[in-house]
């Protein structure tokens, strides 16, 4: 019992003790706010701080949300890479979306810490937020009135181990702005830009096609995307070997073969605009010129059907039949050659160049010579294995009873991915759809033996006959009576 008492005694001692300590720093930190000149205080609580660094083995770097009047990307950088790191176990969280085509974005709540590991360290990260009302409103009804001040300052804190300081000052930090400078990238809205007179306008890309659900051969579709891969990573090569760092592709193959979406999968894969090019709108060189150094690099320039899109002057034509006037400056081939491999096309860099065309025979031989074009991409009829793609995509199946006839039937059949598209289209039930896709092979096929070419249209069309025969065959024949009475 006495042992007791004397524990509880000392328990007492130490409470009173530390009331008085803690009542006796209250007092003292008054007495400073109210005796100590602000400039006094700041130097002492600075060098407490610079005693409690040294003291210290954890080092933190701040990352204010603003420098100056500017925003600081570091600050943008690490709250789009931590967005990507971030545990939604947290217990509070932010979540945003700014774009009904994006994912939600989380991000973290003040006061929420979180650790990320580099290269086996681990960095600790904490959002801290600060009122800034006062600073704003020390400068009355001038620059903090114009909203140039926030009312509140946001940063980060990112602690680890001192012995890594410069583990983090030049590894993790560059690896942070170079990941979220290929989020931004993945993140980013595509533009497709259209030619008027010398201006380009653009609107929102948001086509869905992808390598993925591309209608073609294997092989050559992985081709294209190697090709692809290895030109994005080339730029020292490029500028090793003397080379503009540009990229030509020419898309051959009858209309309704996928050129338009091979070009869509081809933005999405590097996440490039897109530049659509409509060369009746251009009337000069010197406008085509203006055009095309305007436009933005890590883009695509696409040149539909160059083949009949406009009659390019050729460049051993004389101006005699070719110009009503000498002094005319009329958009020639030699004009778009001097951009695609020409002086000109050294004004960007980083750039995908296309031509389309249904007849590959018809383009000047001057067009399709490596350098311009480097790359031939032909575009054929649907094969057995652009049918499977398709009917995945539109179907979600992977193989069927019907798959056999069908790849049979489109061996002996020149049909585009656009016709077998259409025919899967019609129909939600995947038997049904199927059904259809064999019928109009068949009549394909007929159509082929008799010389007669055989569509889409024209099968719905014969279609809908089939259907009012079969209506009309189904009246009974007493109605059939009545209708002739009344006659």
């Amino acid at each position: 019992m006495a042992s007791y008492d004397k524990a509880m005694e000392s328990y007492k001692k130490a409470v009173t003790t530390a009331a008085s300590l803690a009542a006796s720093a209250m007092l003292v930190r008054g007495v400073v706010n109210e005796l100590v000149p602000y400039e006094v205080r700041d130097l002492l609580f600075s060098g407490m701080g610079y005693l409690r660094s040294h003291m210290s083995s954890q080092h933190t770097i701040i990352i204010e949300e603003t420098e100056g009047w500017t925003n600081n990307q570091l600050y943008d950088a690490a709250r789009a890479y931590l967005a990507t790191r971030i545990n939604t176990d947290m217990q509070r969280l932010r979540v945003s979306r700014v774009d009904e085509t994006k994912s939600m974005m989380f991000s973290m709540e003040e006061g929420e810490e979180m650790a990320d590991v580099h290269e086996g360290t681990e960095f600790k990260w904490r959002l801290v937020c600060r009122d800034n009302s006062s600073a704003s409103s020390s400068n009355g009804n001038g620059r903090g009135g114009n909203g140039n001040f926030k009312l509140e300052v946001r940063s980060f804190e990112m602690s680890f181990h001192r012995k890594h300081k410069e583990k983090a000052l030049t590894s993790y930090l560059p690896h942070i702005l170079a990941m979220a400078k290929k989020i931004k990238e993945q993140n980013r809205t595509l533009k497709i830009y259209m030619n008027e007179g010398e201006s380009w306008f653009a609107i929102d890309l948001h086509h869905p096609s992808t390598f993925s659900t591309l209608a073609m051969d294997h092989k050559l579709k992985q081709s294209v995307m190697d090709d692809l891969e290895r030109f994005v990573k080339r730029k020292e090569y490029y500028k090793k070997i003397g080379k503009v760092w540009k990229r030509g592709y020419l898309l051959y193959g009858p209309p309704g073969t996928g050129k338009s979406s091979m070009i869509a999968a081809m933005a999405n894969y590097l996440k490039f605009d897109v530049y659509d090019l409509e060369l009746t709108e251009v009337n000069w060189n010197s406008t085509l010129r203006r055009l095309l150094i305007g436009m933005t690099n890590r883009s695509i320039l696409v040149i539909e059907d160059i083949d009949c899109t406009v009659e390019l002057q050729q460049r051993d034509e004389g101006q005699e039949g070719t110009k009503s006037n000498p002094s005319e400056d009329k958009v020639t081939l030699s004009g778009l050659l001097n951009f695609v491999d020409g002086l000109w096309s050294t004004s960007g860099e980083e750039r995908i160049i296309i031509f389309t065309t249904n007849y590959k025979e018809r383009l000047d031989p001057a067009l399709l010579r490596p350098g311009r074009m480097d790359m031939h991409i032909h575009m054929g009829y649907c094969c057995p294995e652009s049918f499977r793609i398709l009917a995945s995509n539109y179907h979600s199946i992977d193989h069927h009873a019907t798959y056999p006839e069908i790849e049979e039937l489109i061996k002996e059949v020149m049909v585009t991915p656009a016709e077998v598209a259409e025919v899967l289209m019609r129909n939600e039930e995947t038997d049904i759809a199927l059904e259809g896709l064999i019928q109009f092979l068949k009549r394909k096929k007929d159509s082929a033996k008799d010389g007669k070419p055989e569509n889409v249209d024209q099968a719905v069309n014969e279609e809908e006959q089939e259907k009012e025969m079969t209506t009309k065959s189904d009246v009974p024949d007493n109605q059939n009576h009545q209708d002739k009475s009344k006659e």
